[in-house]
């Protein structure tokens, strides 16, 4: 018998807006019943070919499906089938079909006009996995040029669906939903330091003491879970069972877990897979730690890492709507009501936030580009450079971007591209290493090495309780679907590992810790006492994804004879010269490298003296311009001309086009130091610039002896300074392009006497005190009583026989 769901007052109109626009996108609440009742009603209304209905979770495919068959009376695999990477159930007569999401950008790549299909609906959208806006941006692009008569459906729990239907040109069907009310209950005060793990164990103990029926945990992964799971143990009797529930167990024990409770009540500890698409008819309690576990992709290192953070509202609010599908619920939540108010609107789309390498090959196969077809959120542009950039490396797309054969052949696989690429061209033994790698570590608390995880998948009984069953068998499976994909003998363990990450070879970096600068140009570092850290050369496969040095959590050693066997073609000499800022000089050397690593270095004799004439401009770029007194007053008389032209950072920025052809012989910071800048400065002029620099600023005054004395520019006006006798009879005083001369006067040691813009002036008030002073200290100079009628002079009076 079919009991009445919320979605079912809104059905006639999904499916008569869908049949006239052709798109549509319906917003129902969690637990109104779209998931099972939409395609069921869309059949029911005669919707030509086959329904496809995407799923971001295995577990929810296989229940939905499960769920149709059921209301239909029929088992799985007739009119309502299911499609998962590696597993499928349907039949000739299938015309439901649940398939997880990476099944339809496969199929859309094979035939691009989705042949017998009808209808293509995208459930719990707003999850917004990078597959499900992949595979809405693919269908959007086959409706348009192949298939005007394909029928599109985005449906959207928590999702703000008014844009998406914008973008879509479509109508938007809401249905508001008959949720029961859930009473939220918040902490009193933060939890502060207190361990998540236990804190959650003593809020669920709290929960089933206060209230009635079976109770829903969300964790954000595995290990809390199974962590939770041990604390628990002993806390109630045998009339309270306690399941893990997240995505890598069998189907067995997810089955299980979502089951009602036999007799008593039920505890299901589980991540993110619960909060959509699963009813699970016995729960009235929901508690929510409050964290979510999301791969993030860091474009610095290259690296995706799983972070724990806090939920979002939106996930927030889906979590506790479990506790009301059937009743009246109560949601515990691990942080206090102020600390609600602080929590983020939405989760990232995983567009803006994970690699997008995959998407990237998927995209260079169909032969568009991401601003060629209709994305919800475009990939960042900076981010998608990066992701073809690996893809290059991987021999997947030649240098414009195109899609190669060898990319074709990885774009077939179930697999990232790395991991591809490793498994076409490492041999057979890349399948158990390809399915390792891509399932989380079969091992913990026995360090870094690589080679310990291979051991432990063919004797897992010399590791004893180390081994994590459950993820040995996954890995165990998927490398036995694997196998029939490799061909030729086994390479090494670290050749087939260097295949994957060519970027991630390390070479150990000189001194006593472990550290290691990477093909890619990133630091690593081994934790003290690693098995590895001794190792010349290895391949990190599993970094912590920190920017600046990331830490190794998973590596293997690589031999130089496996490296240059592996990578020949890419291993080559390189000569450079380059500026050491740590010595202070120009370093010469020839280096044979591969990427960043450097595997063997030696002095290069005889460098090209231009060639060490370019390194030293990083070294002038760091050291400064740093001109001598003659330069600088040239620099002074040509920035009153034009201030911009010859500043300070100008000149810098221009270093390479008027300084390069006067460093020959200069390569050290010694050198640079007794270098005179001002021929190099010179040449930068024209000879009319020159001329009319002097005119405008001349470098030197000639005195009334006809000695020429520097001006210096520097001050707020031209100044020079010359022996005060020198400057006798001049009744006028001097200027400059219009400007009087700030003259400091001198004795006849060279010290100053006095500083005047006025000398008519100083003549006829000041001199008479300073004759009296100087007569004193020099009666051998000529101090006149009239100076404007003297002689000018350098000399002293000759001594009295």
């Amino acid at each position: 018998m079919t009991f009445a769901l919320p979605i079912d007052d809104v059905l006639d109109a999904v499916c008569g807006q869908l049949a006239a626009h052709k798109r549509l996108v319906l917003q129902a609440p969690p637990g109104a019943g779209k998931t099972t009742r939409v395609p069921l009603a869309l059949l029911d209304a005669g919707f030509k070919g086959r329904i496809l209905m995407l799923e971001p979770r295995r577990l929810a495919a296989r229940t939905a499906a499960e769920r149709m068959a059921e209301t239909l009376g029929e088992p799985v695999g007739e009119t309502v089938g299911y499609r998962l990477r590696g597993e499928a159930k349907v039949g000739k007569a299938t015309r439901i079909e649940v398939i997880t999401e990476g099944i339809l950008t496969r199929m859309i790549q094979s035939d691009p006009d989705l042949p017998g299909v009808g209808v293509v609906i995208f459930d719990e959208f707003h999850e917004r996995s990078l597959n499900a806006d992949l595979g809405l941006a693919l269908c959007l692009e086959v409706a348009e040029a192949l298939r005007d008569d394909l029928h599109l459906v985005v449906m959207s729990a928590t999702l703000d669906a008014a844009p998406v239907a914008e973008m879509l040109d479509a109508p938007l069907v809401t249905s508001e939903g008959r949720a029961f009310d859930v009473t939220p209950h918040w902490l009193d005060r933060p939890r502060g330091q207190a361990r998540l793990e236990g804190a959650v164990a003593d809020l669920i103990r709290i929960a089933m003491r206060e209230q009635s029926g079976s109770a829903l945990v969300f964790l954000p992964g595995e290990g809390e879970i199974r962590r939770v799971q041990g604390l628990l143990e002993g806390s109630f009797g045998s009339d309270v069972a306690v399941h893990p529930l997240f995505g890598a167990m069998d189907f067995a024990a997810q089955r299980a877990a979502i089951a009602p409770a036999k007799t008593g009540r039920k505890i299901v500890l589980a991540t993110a897979i619960a909060e959509t698409s699963l009813t699970l008819p016995d729960i009235r309690i929901v508690v929510d730690a409050g964290m979510a576990r999301r791969s993030r992709f860091d474009a610095s290192s290259g690296m995706s890492r799983l972070v724990t953070e806090r939920v979002t509202r939106a996930e927030a609010t889906q979590r506790a709507g479990r506790a009301g599908r059937v009743a009246e619920g109560h949601c515990y939540k691990l942080w206090t009501r102020g600390e609600d108010g602080a929590l983020a609107a939405y989760p990232p789309a995983e567009i803006e936030a994970g690699d997008l390498t995959g998407m990237a090959l998927e995209l260079a196969l169909w032969g568009a580009t991401p601003e060629e077809l209709s994305f919800v959120t475009p990939p960042h542009p900076g981010r998608y450079r990066e992701a073809v950039d690996v893809l290059r490396m991987l021999d997947a797309l030649d240098e414009a971007g195109r899609i190669t054969a060898h990319g074709r052949a990885l774009a077939a696989l179930p697999l990232h591209p790395r991991l591809a690429h490793m498994l076409v061209c490492g041999g057979s033994g890349a399948a158990e290493l390809a399915a390792l790698l891509a399932e989380r570590d079969i091992l913990r608390g026995v360090g870094s090495d690589l080679r310990l995880r291979m051991q432990a998948l063919r004797s897992p009984e010399r590791f004893g309780n180390a081994v994590q069953r459950g993820a040995l068998a996954r890995v165990r499976q998927e490398a036995k679907r694997l196998k029939s994909r490799t061909k030729g003998s086994a390479l090494s363990l670290g050749a087939m590992a260097a295949l994957a990450y060519p970027d991630r070879i390390g070479l150990r970096r000189k001194g006593d810790a472990p550290r290691f600068v990477l093909s890619g140009g990133k630091g690593a570092v081994l934790p003290d006492g690693d098995a590895l850290a001794g190792a010349r050369l290895i391949v990190a496969t599993d970094l912590d994804g920190d920017p600046r040095e990331a830490r190794i959590r998973q590596a293997t050693e690589i031999s130089e004879a496996d490296l240059r066997a592996t990578f020949g073609d890419a291993i080559a000499w390189h000569e450079l010269c380059l500026w050491s800022r740590r010595e202070g000089r120009v370093l010469a050397r020839q280096q044979e490298r591969l990427g960043a690593l450097v595997l063997e270095d030696r002095a290069w004799q005889n460098a090209p003296p231009e060639d060490i004439a370019v390194a030293m401009l990083d070294g002038v770029r760091q050291l400064g311009l740093n001109p001598s007194p003659k330069a600088a007053r040239f620099l002074a008389r040509a920035r009153l001309v034009d201030a911009d032209d010859w500043s300070e950072d100008h000149l810098m920025t221009s270093v390479e086009d008027w300084l390069l052809p006067h460093l020959g012989g200069v390569r050290s910071a010694a050198e640079w130091k007794a270098f005179d800048l001002t021929q190099a400065l010179k040449a930068r002029m024209s000879w009319d610039d020159a001329q009319a620099l002097d005119r405008a600023a001349p470098s030197h005054f000639t005195t009334p002896l006809g000695r020429n004395v520097p001006i210096d520019y520097s001050g707020d006006a031209p100044e020079i300074a010359v022996r005060l006798q020198e400057m006798f009879g001049v009744t006028q005083h001097p200027t400059v392009a219009g400007k009087p001369l700030k003259i400091t006067l001198l004795s006849p040691a060279q010290r100053p006497i006095q500083i005047t813009m006025d000398l008519p002036g100083f003549w006829a008030s000041s001199y008479a005190d300073v004759r009296k002073d100087m007569r004193g200290q020099y009666p051998r100079h000529p101090w006149p009583e009239d100076p404007t009628e003297a002689d000018p002079t350098l000399r002293a009076k000759r001594r009295k026989t």
